[in-house]
C-alpha cells in the first residue's frame, strides 16, 4: 500500500508540474537522409513509396487531435513478387528493435507465394534505431498512423488489389497489426479501407480496450507461452473474449517460447526492456491508457515514465525455439494464402 501511495504522490505531483505537456507536441523528422540511403539497397524488384504520416504520442492523439499533429513524410520499401496484375499485399512492421533477418524472411515467403509485400521504415523515417526501454520516440500510435497511410497509399497502386492487402507485425509492430482492427481507429483513419487481415506476432495485449468493437477482418495472434516481454494470457483473454461476441479473432500458443521465438539466436536476456507480465494496462474509449491497479495515467511522455516505473519491471527475454519458428512460417504462409489468395 505504501508503494502505491507513493506513486500517487509522485504522480500527481508530476501531473501539476508538466501540464503544459498534457498534449505532448512531435515535430516532423527529416526524413530525406533516410530515404536517399534506402534507395542505395533496392533490388531489381524494389522501390521506395514515401507518403504523409502524423507524429501521434497515444490514441488519443488520434482520435481527438489528428487535425493539429505535425505531418511526418514516411517511407517503405515496395517488393513485387514476378508477373503481373493486380497482387494481394502484405504490410509489414518491426518491433523495437527495428527490421532484422527473421522479418524479411516472412516477407520472402510471402513474395514467393506471388504477394508483394511493403516493409514500412518508422524508425528510420524517424531517424531512431530502436526503442527498447523507452518506447517515446516512435509510439505504438505513430506506426498505426503510418499502416492507414500506408493502405491509402497502396490501394491507389494499380498493382495492387486494394481489398486484399493483410498486415503483420512483431512485438511493438505486432501492436500495429492488432490495434489496426479497432474500430474507433479504423474508422477514425480510414473509415472507407480497411485490412483483409491481421497476423500480429507476440503482440502487446496487455494492453485492453475498454471497447471491445473490431472490424470483421480476421485477427491471428501468434505468442510464446513463457513471453514476459509481452505475456501471453492477456491474448489468450482477449482472444476469448472476442470470440464469444462473434469475432474473427484466434491464437496460437507456442509451448517453451519465449518473446521472439520466430528468431534464429539462443534466448537472451535484455536488461533494459519493459517486462509487462505483472503490469495491465487500460485503453480507455478516448484513447488514454492507464494502469489497471491504480488508474494512473500514461498520458504523457512524463507521467508514462512514471506510471512504467512503478508498474512494469526491466528485464526479459527473447530468443529463438526451433519447433516454434517452423511452426510459425508454415502457419504465417497459410494464414495469408487463406485470406489473401483465396
Amino acid at each position: 500500500m505504501r508503494k502505491y501511495l507513493f506513486l500517487l504522490f509522485v504522480g500527481f505531483t508530476v501531473w501539476g508540474s508538466y501540464a503544459v505537456l498534457k498534449n505532448p507536441v512531435y515535430p516532423s523528422v527529416n526524413s530525406e537522409e533516410a530515404i536517399q540511403a534506402a534507395y542505395l539497397n533496392l533490388a531489381k524488384n524494389q522501390e521506395i513509396i514515401t507518403f504523409t504520416s502524423k507524429n501521434p504520442f497515444n490514441i488519443y492523439d488520434i482520435l481527438h487531435r489528428k487535425d493539429v499533429l505535425a505531418d511526418q513524410k514516411v517511407f517503405g520499401v515496395l517488393t513485387l513478387p514476378d508477373g503481373e496484375g493486380k497482387f494481394p499485399m502484405i504490410i509489414g512492421f518491426a518491433g523495437s528493435h527495428g527490421w532484422a533477418d527473421h522479418h524479411y524472411g516472412y516477407l520472402e515467403r510471402y513474395l514467393k507465394m506471388g504477394i508483394a509485400v511493403l516493409s514500412v521504415h518508422s524508425f528510420k523515417s524517424r531517424t531512431v534505431e530502436s526503442t527498447v526501454g523507452e518506447q517515446l520516440s516512435v509510439t505504438m500510435a505513430m506506426m498505426i498512423y503510418d499502416a492507414f497511410m500506408a493502405l491509402k497509399k497502396v490501394s491507389q497502386d494499380n498493382r495492387i488489389n486494394a481489398e486484399r492487402v493483410g498486415i503483420t507485425g512483431w512485438s511493438l509492430g505486432g501492436g500495429v497489426a492488432l490495434f489496426t482492427s479497432w474500430e474507433p481507429v479504423q474508422n477514425t483513419l480510414s473509415p472507407g479501407t480497411q485490412f483483409a487481415a491481421h497476423l500480429p506476432i507476440y503482440p502487446p495485449c496487455m494492453v485492453r480496450p475498454e471497447i471491445m468493437e473490431f472490424t470483421d477482418a480476421p485477427v491471428h495472434i501468434l505468442i510464446g507461452e513463457l513471453d514476459d516481454w509481452v505475456p501471453a494470457a492477456p491474448c489468450v483473454d482477449l482472444v476469448n473474449e472476442l470470440k464469444n461476441i462473434g469475432n474473427d479473432f484466434d491464437i496460437t500458443v507456442y509451448p517453451d517460447s519465449h518473446h521472439s521465438f520466430d528468431r534464429n539466436q539462443e534466448v537472451m536476456l535484455q536488461s533494459n526492456a519493459y517486462s509487462f507480465t505483472n503490469c495491465l494496462l487500460t485503453l480507455s474509449e478516448n484513447g488514454k491508457v492507464r494502469t489497471n491497479r491504480v488508474g494512473f495515467p500514461l498520458s504523457t511522455p512524463i507521467l508514462q515514465k512514471v506510471g512504467l516505473a512503478f508498474c512494469a519491471e526491466k528485464g526479459a527475454h527473447y530468443g529463438g525455439n526451433d519447433i516454434s519458428r517452423t511452426q510459425a512460417k508454415e502457419f504465417a504462409k497459410s494464414f495469408m494464402e487463406t485470406h489473401l489468395l483465396h
